[in-house]
């Protein structure tokens, strides 16, 4: 279970201000639809998930403990790092601009999270823990608990979330990690 839950901690924190949540921010103002839009991020985000917790526990098992663990390092200190830059909303592809709620929600979140600091973190967290089902799960819950209240309330949100706080605390947890894998066995 503790894949689970600094999955979804981890993923929850990172993804406050980033371009996936502005994309639901603009989502839910275009279409006020929130059930498709939040059902089109849930889908898009397992989707996205899976595939990067499967890709992570492949780069572990085709590299060595020792190997793997300063990659662990490395990845946690530049997420830390890329947590600190702001995201600024963009327009999604043009497809899914022209789409109906769910629709444009799935084919953009698949589309602007491949990449996105939250998949690489997943990626990351399938190559530490050893449950690609607890990972996905753990980081799909954390996308859904920052994006759901977005599409919900968004507007007020928006107005008294201090972001530069919520990204420091996502550098700070992401340098905890790239600290802990330090000092982690090597056979992971």
């Amino acid at each position: 279970m503790e894949a689970f839950f600094i999955s979804t901690a981890l993923v929850a924190v990172a993804e406050i201000g980033d371009k996936t949540q502005l994309l639901a921010l603009v989502l839910a103002a275009r279409y006020r639809k929130p059930v498709p839009i939040i059902l089109g991020i849930l889908l898009a985000t397992l989707a996205n998930h899976a595939l990067a917790a499967w890709a992570g526990a492949a780069v572990a098992g085709w590299v060595g403990g020792e190997a793997m663990r300063w990659i662990l390092v490395a990845t946690f200190l530049a997420m830390a790092a890329w947590c600190l830059v702001p995201d600024k909303a963009d327009d999604g592809p043009q497809a899914a601009r022209e789409a109906g709620a769910f629709l444009a929600t799935l084919v953009a979140f698949f589309i602007v999270e491949i990449g996105d600091k939250t998949q690489i973190a997943t990626v990351a967290l399938a190559a530490r823990f050893d449950s690609l089902v607890l990972v996905t799960a753990g980081t799909t819950l954390g996308m859904m608990l920052a994006n759901a209240p977005v599409v919900l309330f968004g507007d007020t949100i928006a107005r008294r979330l201090p972001f530069r706080i919520v990204r420091a605390t996502a550098a700070v947890l992401f340098v905890a990690l790239g600290i802990a894998a330090i000092f982690m066995p090597s056979g992971l």
